[in-house]
């Protein structure tokens, strides 16, 4: 897996200070997305076990709120699993700290995805904090709405999810 860049002190994407991992590739290729070079697979740098400790090192300031996963499209099913083994270390090392992740993909309540599953993708969800999930649609495009771009994406709460086996999203 590649990454296209990582923003240290992001408070754009998701709630307080964040660390943000924006990984490349993407098959959506929505209309007038706000980072199309990420699309390619092959774009950035090797997401490699130095990056993974670099991430998790800036989690671990107090200021910092949690992790943020965009893309590209973390949950294409090549991004999965280069971002399972890592997600899992997350969990360990900074247990403290939320992650939210961004994906074009729509969460179903049993915690697939409409297009994207692998054997771990119900796994990988499970380490999730928030899902914004649904493709930017730009005739959608609402600049009012906190943390996403278009009225058809959603904000869900996927530990409530996950206790309640139906969608419950997040008013923020």
């Amino acid at each position: 897996m590649n990454y296209a860049s990582i923003k240290k002190y992001d408070i754009a994407n998701g709630l307080g200070v964040r660390v943000s991992l924006f990984v490349s590739g993407c098959t959506h290729h929505c209309k007038n997305c706000f980072n199309s070079i990420a699309w390619d697979f092959n774009y950035g740098s090797p997401f490699t076990k130095e990056v993974e400790d670099e991430i998790i090192a800036s989690l671990k300031n107090p200021y910092i709120s949690g992790l943020s996963l965009l893309g590209g499209e973390p949950l294409e099913p090549a991004n999965q699993y280069g971002l399972y083994d890592f997600l899992k270390r997350v969990k360990k090392e900074v247990p403290n700290k939320d992650i939210w992740c961004y994906t074009g993909f729509t969460l179903n309540a049993d915690l697939t995805l409409d297009k994207a599953n692998t054997p771990i993708t119900k796994e990988i969800i499970a380490m999730f904090d928030v899902i914004v999930d649904g493709k930017f649609i730009e005739e959608l495009k609402d600049i009012t709405l906190k943390f996403r771009g278009s009225s058809n994406q959603r904000l869900i709460d996927v530990q409530k999810t996950i206790n309640n086996k139906e969608i419950s999203l997040l008013n923020l």
